[in-house]
């Protein structure tokens, strides 16, 4: 798991980075939670998706906001933040330039963060959203929704209450052939303090079936007991 430094808008960024053993393989960026409420890289939630994404042949990256960790700048009301996960995704690709597309995964803020990445860059070819804070932030720029993903939620989210996220879900437009997917995860709460398998086992459910074969012929069977 290399510790990669890349420049950001505001100056150096902090990341973990894992470089796929095929030129080919796709890429995946994945946006951490809010940083004023201790979002970081190595948070529990953006590990595991970033393991998940490893355990199927991407090329992975993981990074701290402006000002979290060793990286510069201050907090950006997500602007900056915004910026940062654009310079991020520059980095990962000037290293995988054969890459046939992009996926962003992002937990709570960072779903929040991603979705806004996925307006701005045509090669991102899906998303897994968890706890996407849609009660916090109007999703109107989703308009409409250039590429199909999953949002993944919990019914105890008290934060984030689950009747909240299928309204703004049902109100997001999406291209032609495209399509947002929900999962709800039973009892669990914003931080999926006890259901984390199960949310990041829909995740890959989603992931495998999503990915194509001609794509990704490396990808490891999942496992589910």
């Amino acid at each position: 798991m290399p510790e990669v430094i890349f420049n950001g808008p505001e100056g150096r960024l902090e990341g973990r980075y894992h470089p796929s053993d095929d030129p080919a393989a796709p890429c995946a960026i994945i946006l951490s939670p809010h940083p004023k409420a201790g979002g970081h890289m190595d948070h529990r939630i953006p590990v595991a998706m970033y393991e998940s994404y490893k355990a199927r042949g991407f090329s992975v990256l993981r990074f701290n906001y402006r000002g979290i960790g060793r990286s510069i700048g201050t907090y950006d009301n997500g602007s900056g933040e915004l910026q940062d996960a654009a310079y991020a995704l520059d980095w990962l690709q000037s290293f995988n330039q054969n890459a046939p597309f992009s996926w962003v995964s992002g937990y709570s803020f960072g779903a929040w963060i991603g979705m806004q990445l996925l307006m701005r860059r045509p090669e991102i070819a899906g998303f897994v959203s968890m706890s996407l804070p849609t009660n916090t932030y109007d999703l109107a720029f989703l308009a409409p929704c250039p590429s199909s993903g999953l949002i993944i939620y919990g019914s105890e989210d008290s934060i984030v209450p689950p009747e909240e996220v299928e309204r703004a879900v049902e109100k997001i437009r999406t291209q032609k052939g495209t399509q947002v997917y929900t999962k709800l995860i039973e009892g669990a709460n914003h931080f999926y303090s006890d259901h984390l398998e199960l949310a990041i086992e829909a995740s890959e459910q989603y992931l495998d079936k999503a990915l194509d074969e001609r794509y990704c012929p490396y990808r490891e069977p999942l496992l589910i007991e």
